[in-house]
């Protein structure tokens, strides 16, 4: 007696994410004893790339899936980094849990920000995060205790005291500030790791396709039952925190701050746009192609002065002609091959038994 049975099921891994899932742990485990074997500057390289990574993943998650175009992220950077050196100033805490702090009060933030943001469409909301933002670098900066316009340092004893120092001096055999370097370098790759994989695992749930229907057709979405604003709401509080996390964690490696630098448009929300956008919008590849592309540039073209930003801004134009998706995007659509594929694939087929 024959039957038919219909194995069919629903993938999202592929022969080449498998691959790359192995060749990641292994950049993971090599990046986690790079102190052991990598120079102070290339540690500083690295953590600028880990934590620009972050702010792009960040930013990508907004607007390549849930379609908000936020040009004000940098308040999220600011207000995270004030808040930390708001905890071990005032509050006399360990810069590491300080770094905590960033990212609740960055989520804080959020909150009547989103509240007044979603009210608008299109360039309005990336106009209404923009005007949030320059509010509260003014707020900030009549802030006083922590400088007011000019700024402030974080005092030397509480970075030489701040917690683990004192191990990876004995590990490492370095200086209280290399040490410090270090272990900023270690929670950016943390952060980074961290990031990449919450929004991947978000992508994949249900909740990420709802986040793709409402990117693709929000009225639509809405018809079938899924609540649009609160999914949109949840994406902002997400990116917020991270972003506040990352901001703080900025700015214990840097040691100083001022309202100008903290809330940076150019700094914290411009470079992360070119990033995301050079590198492939709505993809969790494309961030991390982008931002290697951008220190390269950078590295290249940082001694010709303002010409590096015409250079940066030509760079996205062309780009954006002949690649609209981005370089990943490009390459991904010419050979098909997906490193963290968040797309759901059918496989199998009717088989006689």
């Amino acid at each position: 007696m024959h039957g038919r049975t219909f194995p069919w099921r629903v993938e999202t891994r592929t022969k080449a994410s498998t691959v790359f899932a192995v060749i990641a742990a292994l950049i993971v485990v090599a990046g986690v004893i790079a102190p052991a074997y990598l120079p102070r500057a290339t540690l500083q390289d690295l953590f600028f790339i880990l934590t620009m990574l972050v702010l792009a993943q960040s930013w990508n998650l907004l607007a390549g899936y849930a379609g908000l175009v936020s040009v004000g992220q940098q308040a999220f950077v600011g207000l995270g980094a004030y808040a930390m050196f708001a905890g071990v100033v005032l509050l006399k805490l360990d810069p590491l849990l300080s770094i905590l702090l960033g990212g609740v009060a960055a989520a804080a933030l959020a909150i009547p920000a989103g509240f007044f943001a979603f009210r608008l469409q299109g360039a309005y909301f990336a106009i209404g995060t923009w005007v949030v933002a320059e509010i509260v670098r003014l707020v900030v900066a009549q802030w006083k205790t922590l400088g007011g316009g000019t700024g402030t340092s974080l005092p030397g004893a509480a970075t030489r005291a701040m917690f683990g120092t004192d191990v990876v001096q004995r590990l490492f055999g370095v200086r209280p500030a290399q040490a410090v370097d270090i272990i900023c370098y270690w929670l950016a790759l943390l952060l980074a790791v961290a990031t990449i994989f919450t929004v991947y695992r978000l992508l994949r749930s249900r909740h990420g396709l709802a986040l793709a229907s409402v990117r693709d057709n929000q009225e639509a979405a809405r018809a079938v039952g899924v609540d649009a604003r609160r999914l949109k709401a949840m994406v902002y509080l997400t990116s917020a925190a991270l972003t506040g996390l990352v901001g703080a964690l900025i700015y214990v490696q840097k040691a100083r701050i001022s309202p100008d630098a903290a809330f940076s448009v150019i700094d914290w929300t411009a470079y992360v746009i070119f990033i995301v956008v050079i590198g492939g919008i709505g993809t969790i590849e494309g961030p991390i192609v982008g931002v290697l592309i951008f220190f390269g540039l950078q590295k290249l073209l940082a001694d010709f002065g303002s010409l590096y930003l015409l250079a940066l801004g030509l760079i996205g134009i062309v780009i954006m002609l002949f690649a609209p998706q981005g370089l990943w995007g490009l390459f991904a659509s010419r050979t098909g091959i997906q490193l963290l594929p968040v797309r759901r694939l059918l496989r199998g087929g009717p088989i006689d038994n």
